[in-house]
């Protein structure tokens, strides 16, 4: 009987140290803590009216378009999540800068795509002339990129580009049973590309829509590149990324190239994506305001230079014009008081 009163304490003691043992590492630190205290403020606004904050709604998605979480929970630090859904390199889309000599074939040839491959994935005809310097888009595969929309199903993307849905699932590392979210870019292996594709209807913005997602001075650091993105940086490590506008955190995770990132819905459809974070403090389905502090400013990812010098946030926009783009390398947005 004193075996077993023994045995029992010695059960207790050792939930009750696991317990703290959990508490201490998943609460925030005090830094974290006082860095989501902070507010934002009019500085971060582009036009001298900032409209209200975006008010958060219900999201309509349909058929096998989810918004359910996918990933570990709030505060989540670079190293730890970094063993959580990590694909090899040679399933990722890499980023190529062109060098004197190059040719469109010769460039396929070197990454072992189809010529078309590269075409379509940069938008680019056969006569297209590429220069020194050049950015290009290289799937990991012959094949088409695809983001998806609204409404749409894993069967009816293998159907638009004649492909096995088993395949885009593996390839793509789909979990949930090949579960699928709006604004997901899929690798489709061996797609053709359709005679005829749905155009995508960007989705108008005010002008305040979105603010800058990192405090003033708020540099760009480098204009319009894949997907859709401007580059953000002051040239400081760890300082907190906003949410340009309110919505719902759609999915966190990790890419070789884009780093820790976090994806965003808003209420009119727009998805923002922010990358290479150094760390996250937001978790899926977790409503946010604008302005809210969702992670910090990293070099998580590939970046140029490597380390605390690459520091910058990648700011992406889906089904929208990323309102940024417009404005030149090192214009400053903020307002500095």
């Amino acid at each position: 009987m004193r075996f077993f009163k023994k045995e029992g304490l010695g059960v207790v003691t050792s939930l009750i140290v696991l317990i703290i043992l959990g508490v201490y590492f998943l609460l925030p630190s005090e830094k974290d803590l006082s860095l989501t205290k902070q507010s934002l403020n009019e500085t971060q606004y582009l036009f001298p009216e900032p409209n209200d904050f975006t008010k958060i709604i219900d999201l309509n998605i349909t058929e096998s378009a989810f918004l359910e979480p996918a990933a570990p929970a709030f505060l989540v630090k670079g190293r730890i999540l970094g063993s959580l859904g990590e694909s090899s390199g040679r399933k990722e889309i890499q980023e190529y800068i062109v060098q004197g000599g190059d040719t469109l074939t010769s460039i396929a040839q070197k990454f072992g795509i189809s010529l078309e491959t590269l075409l379509w994935a940069n938008n680019l005809k056969s006569t297209s002339i590429i220069k020194p310097g050049q950015k290009l888009i290289i799937l990991p595969v012959s094949g088409i990129l695809h983001i998806v929309r609204e409404g749409e199903t894993l069967s009816e993307i293998a159907q638009l580009y004649q492909a096995e849905i088993e395949e885009i699932v593996e390839f793509n590392e789909l979990q949930d049973e090949g579960r699928i979210y709006v604004g997901d870019l899929l690798i489709i292996p061996g797609g053709k590309k359709p005679k005829q594709i749905k155009k995508y209807v960007q989705v108008p913005l005010s002008q305040s829509y979105f603010i800058c997602p990192i405090p003033a001075p708020c540099r760009i650091t480098q204009g319009l590149h894949w997907y859709n993105a401007v580059d953000f940086s002051n040239g400081k490590c760890g300082e907190p990324v906003f949410a340009a506008a309110g919505g719902e955190v759609q999915r966190i995770g990790y890419t070789r190239l884009g780093g820790y990132y976090v994806r965003i819905r808003h209420s009119n459809g727009v998805i923002t994506y922010y990358g290479h974070l150094g760390k996250i403090l937001v978790r899926p389905g977790q409503r946010v305001y604008q302005g809210q502090i969702i992670g910090t400013v990293g070099y998580s990812g590939l970046t140029a230079p490597r380390g605390p010098a690459g520091c910058h946030l990648h700011f992406d926009v889906r089904f929208a014009e990323n309102p940024f783009a417009k404005y030149p390398v090192g214009t400053e947005l903020g307002k500095v008081k």
